[in-house]
């Protein structure tokens, strides 16, 4: 399978994502160069390698909901990834007012390379 070559862009800046932080598919999107590519980033975050370790439980959907049904495995997984860094998750869904990701000047111009 050819991978796509906005992938690496992609989990760089998931990567960037600081514990205790959440982002939408749409702002990784965003800082990844990527406008417009949410999607993209939910198929990246499901082929990456699973030695990169990849934080990919920090992301989640626009209105700060989990990125699968809720009580299935996978949300149970990704609410106890995320209170383990003690993201509050309440109903499948995290406030994004009180932990969204908002990288400062530094963050955007020294960990997100494109």
């Amino acid at each position: 399978m050819a991978r796509n070559p906005h992938y690496t862009q992609i989990w760089q800046t998931v990567c960037a994502i600081p514990a205790g932080k959440v982002a939408s598919y749409g702002q990784i999107a965003d800082l990844a160069g990527l406008p417009g590519r949410a999607r993209l980033v939910g198929k990246s975050l499901g082929v990456a390698p699973k030695e990169m370790n990849l934080p990919w439980f920090r992301v989640l959907r626009s209105s700060g909901q989990l990125a699968f049904a809720a009580g299935s495995e996978q949300a149970l997984n990704q609410a106890g990834l995320l209170q383990e860094e003690n993201v509050v998750v309440l109903r499948n869904r995290v406030k994004l007012a009180e932990f969204q990701w908002k990288p400062t000047l530094d963050e955007m111009l020294w960990k997100l390379k494109h």
